[in-house]
């Protein structure tokens, strides 16, 4: 298969017109067939729909977990279930800096004080490393999410990390998402039925409960006016 950066980025602009249409069975069957134990999936333990998806296109599939050092139990209860449950293989990838040592080097709290910052040295670059042995991943990414997601591809070229970028339910709506999860039984993350529609780190970093009726990624970052940790721009 095509493994040069020209070659990838020709792919994924052809692969993203041809599928724009597909299912996200489809999307997966065609990423797993193209490029094998080269494709991987990320998953924020949110839920385990994309990594069930990879998991039947692709089983043993990777499965790439960023764990920030700020993450809820919840996270990592759900991160060690689907390790247990699913035929999929959960890599966790963790930043060069312990909490406790970017703090000495930063000062305490640095989420409050400089959130993009922290999102680049604890997602950002963990993210950059753990793909490094990949031409292609997948994410969950929904165009529905926000608008800054609106015009998400099915398929794109990522041209930051040199591989291609798969979003398989980009198409997808809420209920669509329901309706796989209690299709197949899909494992959920329990914060998601305690006002945590969208899930990153911690209440005493970033994270907030969403209020009836307010946008799902509101709780995000919702004192420093981000919406999005960098993974994605």
């Amino acid at each position: 298969m095509s493994t040069t950066t020209d070659e990838l980025e020709q792919l994924a602009l052809q692969a993203g017109r041809d599928l724009e249409e597909a299912s996200a069975q489809e999307i997966m069957a065609w990423a797993a067939e193209t490029f094998g134990k080269r494709f991987c999936v990320t998953s924020s333990m949110e839920d385990a729909v994309v990594a069930h998806l990879a998991s039947v296109a692709l089983p043993g599939v990777d499965v790439v977990f960023l764990d920030t050092g700020y993450h809820f139990p919840e996270t990592i209860g759900t991160r060690d279930a689907v390790a247990a449950t699913m035929p999929v293989n959960v890599i966790t990838v963790t930043p060069r800096q312990t909490v406790a040592e970017q703090d000495a080097e930063y000062g305490p709290r640095l989420h409050d004080r400089d959130p993009d910052l922290c999102c680049a040295l604890r997602k950002v670059e963990p993210l950059n490393r753990g793909l490094a042995g990949y031409d292609a991943w997948a994410t969950g990414l929904r165009r529905d999410e926000s608008p800054t997601r609106a015009n998400t591809p099915v398929v794109s070229f990522d041209p930051k990390r040199g591989k291609v970028k798969i979003a398989p339910i980009a198409r997808w709506t809420q209920d669509d998402v329901d309706a796989y999860v209690a299709e197949h039984g899909i494992l959920l993350n329990p914060l998601l039925f305690d006002g945590y529609p969208s899930i990153g780190c911690s209440p005493e970093s970033c994270t907030r409960r969403v209020a009836e009726g307010e946008d799902p990624r509101s709780g995000r970052w919702a004192n420093a006016g981000k919406t999005e940790c960098g993974i994605h721009l």
